[in-house]
């Protein structure tokens, strides 16, 4: 994992680099002295994980990790416990405590390798996809569409948001293999549902909020297995 370090004082630097080169999953790619040189490092850099100090000149740890918006896992050394509620609530992977004895050092980093390691397997879901429409690709949210229904040559994306049903070419077998199937499942020949938005399962039908679509004999299996119960 590729990480930086974060502190004003050199000898914190010092010890934490020492440290670092100790443990072989982790390669230091850059010291920072403030938070605005981590900021840099992490926009210029692929950067796994940061160890910072809290309480700096400028943007404090907290700070910095409210800034980044691509947030790269953190673990502040500190040598204050008062901000050790504050750092989880921003999901930090761990709070250190200075002076910090190297095996707890130790057992922060493997905490921080287990955590990279539960991302890198879990499967990345797209949030939007792109349509066709009069010449152009219009961007379409995921998390805003409700359902789809069938109408010939085309579908009908309808949305949570208001906006009007988009209609586009497009075949429903087109649709099942385009949207992620942990979102979204067909349960008619004419119907694919945004899982996420369905508030009440019957025996043959669902609903999204007040309005009712017919669930066909071929797909309750689907349904099945959102609710592990059978329909």
């Amino acid at each position: 994992m590729n990480c930086i370090i974060v502190d004003d004082e050199s000898l914190a630097l010092d010890l934490l680099q020492d440290y670092i080169s100790k443990i072989p999953f982790l390669t230091l790619i850059k010291r920072c002295s403030n938070a605005i040189e981590a900021i840099e490092a992490i926009q210029n850099n692929q950067i796994d994980l940061v160890f910072s100090d809290i309480l700096m000149q400028g943007l404090n740890g907290m700070q910095l990790i409210k800034t980044i918006t691509a947030k790269p896992m953190f673990i502040m050394v500190t040598a204050y416990n008062s901000y050790a509620l504050e750092g989880y609530e921003l999901d930090v992977i761990d709070y250190l405590l200075k002076p910090v004895p190297f095996e707890r050092f130790v057992k922060a980093c493997y905490k921080a390798l287990n955590t990279y390691n539960m991302r890198q397997k879990a499967p990345s879901i797209p949030d939007h996809v792109f349509f066709h429409s009069d010449y152009s690709l219009v961007k379409v949210l995921l998390n805003e569409i409700t359902y789809v229904e069938a109408i010939k040559d085309y579908v009908k994306i309808h949305f949570s948001t208001g906006k009007q049903p988009f209609l586009v070419r497009y075949s429903m077998k087109g649709i099942e293999e385009l949207f992620p199937n942990s979102l979204f499942i067909r349960i008619h020949k004419s119907y694919i549902v945004n899982t996420t938005h369905i508030t009440t399962v019957r025996k043959n039908c669902i609903f999204i909020n007040n309005i009712e679509l017919p669930v066909s004999e071929q797909y309750k299996s689907s349904i099945n297995q959102i609710t592990n119960m059978k329909l």
